[in-house]
């Protein structure tokens, strides 16, 4: 009987688990044993969604995520990894070994704590940085008793703890080097519609301005130095969230040996080119083509990695599903007018799909993809288009090439951010004229949303996994009854969190049809 390979993972989190689950459905032939190594207690969570906990939207119990299970794993938590010795290919935790034939580091990233006065050492009473469980657990517990709260670091982050803490009947105050927020993904125009929005919420924000110190008396923060003008100004606060950005977590790979720049350095393969048999995925990782720090590209390479151990020599597996319409397709369907590229794009930087940026802030919507904001540049093939609505706290523009989206950006604008997303990962034609992208077409959007039974068997209900109307059916057919069935059959509602009403939604339709509940491939002819 050949000996199966030994896989260790180190690390549980949302890439982590991802990997092993992909890695176990891909293992037919039952090859390897897997043993997946937690530092935190808990069972693997939903990280995204901390800032919901924050604001007071989701119970934490709604973060668990599936985890992985069956005769070939063995999950261990609360399960430190000490060192990795590669000469004796042993994994060294807190509590014990693990023999290894191959290693998967998914250790993911560590808050950035600034190099600021008041902030040396351990962080005083009510200072926090938001990247776990326990985190979002003292932040909620702290704002029992708090009035005033102060962010600093107006990105992604920031603004969903800030909308969050808003949301919670605290004053906040949000503080940003740049000249506007998520100065990241949206360029100037863009950035001062979202600022205008934060100002209807009540939320300040301090641009152009550099934190100077945390003031800090008997242990306990009461303010925050501020630079942002000729004389510095101390905001009041007893309560202060650091969303500075994160630092891959390295530690362990740079003790065993292995190349690291800001990331664990791999190759294509994501194996490190200091030893074969250890990988990299997710934020600790620094691919060739650079991280994006969101966690669609950690899937995308978990499911990469997974395709490559499991097919070696016949290179990952392709995309998981076919191309499906999205609201461009449909519209250049009734325009009768498609524009399709002359020649294949050119390969994005990044998988495409995998750098799709949604703001879950309560009381704003923004979401950006591909070329947008930062990461926007000069190129003569790019048209644009945008629309520009300050006083509706609306700003839209896209990006087409080759007769393709290959950027967008969307404030206060959540429908259009949904077609053109899907748009954009499915890769679909886009219409001649791209000024047809800024409006949902009437004609057809009311028609599917209006009740479940018109809705598309093809419609995309869960954006961040790919999973549409007629998964969830097939799900549902298959025993799937409540959102946590259909999350672990489908992965629906474990990324961003934004389709669980929707999901909940079929969920009771399907209920209420009851053993009429419509085959899929029957509805989808009947209805697309």
């Amino acid at each position: 009987m050949t000996a199966r390979t030994r896989i260790v993972v180190v690390g549980n989190g949302m890439v982590g688990s991802r990997f092993v689950a992909d890695l176990t459905a891909a293992d037919a032939d039952a090859e390897f044993d897997v043993t997946l190594l937690g530092e935190e207690e808990y069972h693997s969570y939903n990280r995204v969604l901390l800032s919901e906990v924050v604001a007071g939207k989701v119970d934490l119990s709604a973060l668990a995520l599936p985890e992985p299970d069956g005769d070939r794993v063995r999950v261990e938590r609360g399960a430190p990894v000490i060192a990795i010795d590669r000469a004796s290919r042993t994994v060294l935790t807190s509590s014990g070994s693990h023999h290894y034939d191959r290693v998967v580091l998914a250790t993911g990233s560590v808050a950035r704590i600034p190099d600021l006065p008041g902030l040396e050492g351990d962080l005083p009473a009510g200072v926090h940085a938001l990247r776990t469980l326990d985190d979002a657990r003292e932040i909620v517990a702290a704002t029992a008793n708090a009035r005033r709260a102060v962010v600093i670091g107006a990105g992604v982050l920031g603004l969903e703890a800030a909308c969050g803490l808003a949301r919670r009947g605290l004053e906040v105050a949000v503080i940003h080097a740049a000249d506007t927020v998520m100065d990241r993904q949206l360029d100037a125009d863009a950035g001062r519609v979202a600022q205008a929005s934060l100002a209807g919420l009540g939320i300040a924000t301090w641009t152009r301005a550099a934190t100077r110190r945390v003031v800090v008396e008997d242990g306990r923060v009461t303010g925050i130095e501020v630079d942002a003008g000729e004389d510095p100004v101390t905001l009041a606060a007893d309560l202060v969230v650091l969303a500075c950005g994160t630092t891959p977590e390295v530690a362990l790979a740079r003790s065993a040996g292995l190349a690291v720049d800001r990331g664990v350095l791999v190759g294509a393969d994501l194996a490190s080119p200091d030893d074969p048999r250890i990988f990299a995925i997710g934020d600790c990782a620094q691919p060739r083509e650079g991280g994006a720090g969101l966690i669609a590209q950690g899937w995308d390479q978990a499911r990469r990695l997974a395709g490559l151990l499991t097919r070696p020599g016949q290179g990952p597996p392709t995309a998981a599903r076919p191309e499906r319409p999205s609201m461009a397709l449909r519209l250049s369907l009734i325009t009768g007018v498609v524009s399709r590229p002359a020649r294949p794009a050119a390969t994005p930087a990044l998988a495409a799909g995998t750098d799709v940026v949604r703001l879950k802030a309560a009381g704003l919507e923004v979401v950006t993809m591909g070329v947008s904001g930062a990461r926007r540049g000069r190129d003569s093939a790019h048209r644009s288009v945008r629309l520009s609505d300050p006083a509706a706290g609306r700003h839209v523009e896209v990006v087409v090439a080759d007769g393709l989206l290959v950027g967008a950006t969307c404030v206060g604008a959540p429908e259009v951010a949904a077609d053109l997303s899907a748009a954009y990962t499915r890769r679909t034609p886009v219409p001649a004229d791209p000024a047809q992208l800024l409006i949902r077409p009437l004609t057809t959007a009311a028609a599917p949303a209006a009740t479940p039974e018109r809705m598309p068997d093809s419609a995309t209900v869960c954006l961040c996994n790919g999973v549409t109307k007629g998964d969830i059916v097939t799900a549902c057919r298959a025993g799937a009854h409540t959102a946590a069935d259909i999350a672990r059959a489908t992965r629906a509602t474990t990324g961003c969190g934004g389709c669980k009403e929707t999901v909940c939604g079929l969920l009771d339709w399907l209920g209420a049809v009851g053993p009429r509940i419509p085959d899929p491939e029957q509805a989808g002819a009947r209805l697309v």
